[in-house]
């Protein structure tokens, strides 16, 4: 058999490798540490479907963060992982509550509808972020049979519009949720960006406050692609292993979604990708904010940005640098910074937001 060093290629680069946008965090590529990470794990045979040497790792690797009885099911995105989640942790006649804005809710095609069979309950929010006060207005009716059975609440920390829950903040909700017979579920597909904003290690706001599920992300944090619902209360939940396969989750070649999130978590990687991401985040509102027409919505408290201009500005803007329309009718944008945005390329697209302001 070839040497894989010698065998030819005719791959090329098909795009410019200096261009740098603010629509999202996975329009970044991947973390050299991780690629690193997925050559180590390639070549020779592995047993798929999860009994490879990686996953099994992957394990050990967890309850260092979330605790000994934590248990990992590496998914392919943060969707599956989310509707793997929300069927494990509820019956056919089960609902779900979560705020208006919630990924699962607004950003997921109906998928854990349509594909988990479960209603959702929504809540309007200010700030993207329940309280028990909120989920009171859709946690009742429990013995009613004309009305969806609420069994989860759902939380997405940090949440859609940028902002976090304090520790405190997510105990009372699980302390409610829990009095009501209710399980609570995390939505962390930038788990690791509230991490470093709050300073703590993630299991102060999962399960040491009492969250059940977790679904963890590592796409927006540097991986190729890879999510994983974490159990970290083992009677939350039933038939993980075949609803994620029902779900079309189970990755034959686990060992290249585990080694990712283990490359991540097994040091401070994740940290540190979420920290720079912040940073850039604050740096990037600290230079909106001097320009004038420009509005912030939302506390900057992790790595985005979401701010008020003039329609025809942003219009013109998205011509230099890739972002997106939160509310096109307001003149809403998120802009958001990823592990690899640079101060470089904050301060570019501040200085090209002024001009445009000034055209």
């Amino acid at each position: 058999m070839a040497d894989p060093a010698t065998v030819r290629t005719d791959a090329r680069r098909h795009h410019d490798p200096q261009v740098r946008g603010f629509a999202s965090d996975n329009y970044a590529g991947t973390h050299p540490e991780i690629l690193h990470a997925l050559a180590l794990a390639n070549g020779g045979h592995q047993i798929a479907y999860g009994e490879d040497e990686y996953t099994g790792h992957l394990q050990r690797v967890m309850h260092s963060h979330f605790g000994p009885t934590a248990e990992a099911f590496p998914v392919f995105n943060g969707t599956g992982a989310n509707v793997v989640s929300l069927q494990a942790m509820t019956d056919r006649w089960g609902a779900v509550i979560c705020a208006e804005s919630a990924h699962i809710n607004v950003d997921e095609g109906g998928a854990p509808e349509r594909v988990g069979g479960l209603k959702l309950l929504t809540v309007p929010t200010e700030d993207g972020k329940l309280t028990p006060e909120l989920i009171d207005r859709q946690a009742y009716g429990w013995d009613d049979e004309h009305r969806a059975m609420p069994q989860v609440v759902s939380i997405t920390q940090n949440t859609e519009l940028g902002t976090v829950y304090t520790p405190g903040e997510i105990r009372a909700i699980c302390e409610h949720a829990h009095g009501h017979g209710m399980k609570v579920h995390l939505d962390g597909a930038r788990i690791a960006n509230a991490a470093a904003s709050l300073d703590v290690p993630m299991r102060t706001f999962t399960n040491t406050v009492g969250v059940d599920v977790l679904s963890f992300g590592g796409t927006k944090n540097g991986a190729i692609f890879g999510e994983a619902v974490v159990v970290l209360n083992p009677d939350a939940v039933r038939a993980m292993k075949h609803l994620r396969k029902l779900s079309m989750q189970l990755a034959s070649k686990m060992r290249f979604v585990s080694v990712q999130l283990e490359a991540l978590l097994a040091g401070d990687l994740w940290l540190r990708n979420a920290r720079q991401a912040n940073a850039m985040a604050q740096r990037l509102a600290e230079g909106v904010r001097a320009v004038d027409g420009v509005e912030i919505l939302h506390p900057v408290q992790a790595n985005a940005v979401f701010a008020r201009l003039p329609h025809a500005v942003s219009e013109r803007l998205q011509k230099r640098f890739r972002f997106y329309f939160w509310d096109e009718k307001a003149g809403d944008v998120r802009w958001m910074c990823a592990f690899d945005t640079t101060e470089d390329d904050v301060d570019m697209f501040v200085l090209a937001l002024k001009e445009e302001m000034a055209a």
